[in-house]
């Protein structure tokens, strides 16, 4: 992971929430609309909220947590900015992948941290009880605990289903890397918003090809295998048939970055990891011609979705935002138009 978040520094919600891996706006090669809306920033997400977007994302460099807010998905670029977290002023650094939701009544911004060691890297959860984030002040509720023995984790995604239940859903280790570094997705039952009330159960981990490459562009490599299941996004289809959570594979400082899918009964018990199903194929596969990952889609509508593309400039990694439309399959998964 140290290399993972060296090398490389939109998920919306609006009833639903989604995950993942660049051009102004334009139509591609397959007809398909694609608008831009960020330039170069990190693990955005946002949801919308009594007529504004609240988006939020990380520096970068790991230093902030930034929220801005704007009442088009357009105005994003040029929208007003607060930042909620700054390795200056507080007593973390590392902060990535933050996610923001309103839970009743509430908001609450998930995030991971650590005290300079990655190894040391937490999930946490803040909480703001103003009507508006942009101003009220968050709270510190702490870390959550995922795991008594080694409490790494990354990557937080708040599954609420219709029922009102909550679970959390994040990448993790299945146990402390020694020889080789395998992240996982983890879920686990919330007794509220900052509070774990179950064990945590591993839904997927990389077991397919396209989940296990780890080797840098130029041939270098770490001393041992990495191999990346992250970035888990949860949301409900629009039929309430299922939950369905996009994530990760492979790791994101390669060009091999593509877009797993598991699937499952929303009636089912979503805690017995034999459920889920994951799809034996990605249902993004990376451009590798283009050098172009998408690395996170995130629902914005049952008909609109955000997500970002990394892609190598000159040298450097640049991960810029867009939305397009979404449509379904017959038997109600999400299905990315090529």
């Amino acid at each position: 992971m140290k290399l993972l978040h060296t090398l490389c520094s939109l998920f919306f919600l609006c009833t639903l929430s989604l995950f993942c891996v660049c051009c102004a706006n334009n139509k591609d090669d397959n007809n398909v609309n694609e608008t831009f809306l960020l330039h170069d920033v990190g693990y955005p997400q946002g949801i919308f909220h009594e007529g504004k977007y609240y988006f939020t994302f990380q520096s970068l460099g790991g230093n902030s947590v930034e929220l801005i807010s704007a009442a088009q998905l357009e105005d994003l670029a040029n929208a007003q900015r607060r930042t909620i977290l700054n390795n200056e002023r507080d007593s973390l650094t590392h902060f990535w992948s933050p996610e923001i939701y309103r839970v009743q009544d509430k908001w609450y911004l998930y995030f991971e941290a650590d005290d300079g060691n990655t190894d040391n890297h937490h999930l946490y959860v803040m909480e703001c009880e103003d009507k508006d984030p942009m101003t009220g002040d968050f709270t510190m509720k702490g870390v959550i605990e995922t795991h008594a023995e080694w409490n790494y984790g990354i990557h937080p995604n708040l599954l609420q289903l219709p029922s009102g239940e909550l679970y959390l859903l994040w990448s993790g280790w299945p146990e402390r890397r020694k020889e080789t570094e395998t992240q996982c997705i983890y879920i686990a039952r919330m007794e509220n918003p900052w509070t774990v009330s179950s064990e945590r159960v591993m839904i997927s981990m990389p077991e397919y090809e396209w989940e296990r490459q780890w080797i840098n562009p130029d041939g270098t490599r770490s001393a041992y295998p990495i191999y990346v299941n992250e970035n888990p996004e949860a949301f409900v289809s629009p039929d309430g048939q299922h939950v369905i959570v996009l994530y990760s594979a492979s790791g994101i400082w390669t060009e091999y970055t593509a877009m797993g899918m598991l699937s499952a009964p929303i009636t089912a018990n979503l805690l017995d990891p034999t459920v889920w199903t994951k799809h034996p194929e990605p249902i993004i596969q990376p451009d590798t011609t283009n050098v172009v990952c998408i690395t996170d889609v995130y629902l914005i509508s049952d008909s609109l979705m955000v997500y970002e593309k990394k892609r190598r400039e000159q040298g450097n990694i640049v991960r810029d935002s867009y939305m397009r439309p979404l449509r379904w399959t017959k038997e109600g998964l999400p299905e990315w138009s090529h």
